[in-house]
């Protein structure tokens, strides 16, 4: 086994199970679960009509590159929705079908850190764990950058040591943030960019909360245009990941891309040949459906932001809580300690929320995630409207 493995922690949702454990929640209260980030609203039919339409490319083996229509696809979707000049994007070179960004994420780091070259990879904290799971396996060391309230939830590149930064092979990005929904504006893309072109490490942007933001007229920037802003037309040293997961309530499709510096991604797609995680076919075909229509993505932010409204109107009264400008979760300050919150908000309202402090570690002498809990409103609107009016009992009983 490779000795990497004894770096690993717990994940937070095996946390959170030993912590809710022993405990029998109110038999009278319907459980409502926001703790963990997958989408419930309905997939659109014409993503399953496409699915089902195309079962008979299960007889065949899939490429890893993927059909050409596919990554034809992405690219006009990426030169869209990013305001980039046609055929900036390169479906050839520059873009690589995946299935679902967090294999993509992991083995991301698996082909590019050198660990004999006493590697970092720097990341937000708080932070999606697969990030942390994919630096510590590739042989490398973690550096995190505290996102906290004082700097509006987004990394500070300034705090970052030189010494660190001469070390650094891989940065992850998260914009919308998990769990804070914080944006990145393009000024922070192109700083890290410098650093980048300085330093010579490599951006991945997770990019995978990007299509639910909460004004229609503003939509988060992309690392990929900040880039080409920039003067870095080619895209060197960037590379986004992003999922039809969130944007059409699709998880169990599996299905999302990579897209950036060609020469990057050449190396990525050997490496990617020998793992083994070509997309089916009939997920293919489904993908080039959702990525080219928007209507339902439009929808499905509307249902998100009623959601919001209700939540934080019902609970304005008792605590301080901000709307995110992206994401579906709340990023929530606890009164006490934010275990202790989500414990006992188990067992009074069998509301089940994640304590922050599972989502981050301390460092620097601090834990940005202690005293937040993450609230994801991916529960039908009543249920969020439930949950809201038992939170408030609960604050009020505290």
């Amino acid at each position: 086994m490779t000795p990497n493995l004894k770096h690993l922690h717990p994940y937070p949702f095996e946390k959170l199970a030993q912590l809710k454990q022993g405990i029998v929640p109110p038999v009278d209260k319907s459980p409502i679960v926001l703790s963990i980030g997958e989408p419930a609203h309905i997939t659109p039919q014409f993503i399953k009509d496409a699915l089902l339409a195309n079962l008979q490319g299960l007889s065949n083996y899939p490429t890893t590159k993927g059909i050409p229509e596919l990554r034809k696809t992405i690219a006009n979707w990426l030169t869209n929705r990013f305001h980039l000049p046609i055929e900036t994007i390169n479906p050839e070179t520059q873009v690589l079908p995946v299935s679902g960004t967090r294999e993509a994420l992991f083995s991301f780091a698996q082909c590019l850190i050198d660990p004999t070259t006493n590697p970092v990879v720097i990341m937000p904290n708080p932070f999606y764990q697969i990030y942390e799971g994919a630096a510590l396996l590739a042989g490398a060391e973690t550096y995190f950058l505290n996102t906290v309230e004082a700097n509006h939830y987004l990394p500070n590149f300034d705090t970052v040591p030189e010494e660190i930064w001469q070390r650094c092979q891989l940065i992850y990005i998260c914009s919308p943030g998990n769990p804070s929904g914080a944006v990145m504006s393009t000024a922070d893309h192109q700083k890290l960019l410098c650093l980048a072109e300085k330093y010579d490490f490599m951006i991945a942007s997770d990019e995978c909360y990007s299509e639910l933001y909460d004004d229609e007229n503003n939509p988060p920037a992309g690392l990929l245009e900040s880039a080409y802003a920039l003067g870095n037309t080619s895209f060197k040293r960037c590379v986004v990941f992003h999922s039809l997961s969130k944007r059409s309530n699709a998880p169990g499709l599996r299905s999302g891309f990579v897209a950036g510096d060609a020469d990057i991604l050449g190396q990525y797609f050997q490496y990617r040949t020998y793992q083994g995680c070509a997309m089916p076919l009939p997920t293919q075909q489904a993908s080039i459906k959702a990525w080219q229509d928007e209507q339902h993505v439009i929808d499905n932010r509307r249902l998100y932001r009623e959601k919001f409204t209700a939540f934080i109107e019902i609970l304005a009264d008792v605590c301080v809580i901000e709307r995110p400008p992206a994401g579906f979760y709340v990023w929530f300050k606890t009164p006490i300690a934010d275990t202790e919150f989500a414990q006992q908000l188990f067992a009074q309202e069998n509301i089940t929320v994640l304590p922050g402090s599972y989502l981050s570690r301390e460092f620097a002498g601090l834990n940005p995630g202690l005293n937040h809990v993450r609230i994801a409103l991916v529960a039908p609107l009543n249920d969020c409207i439930i949950a809201a009016h038992s939170i408030k009992h609960f604050l009020k009983t505290l």
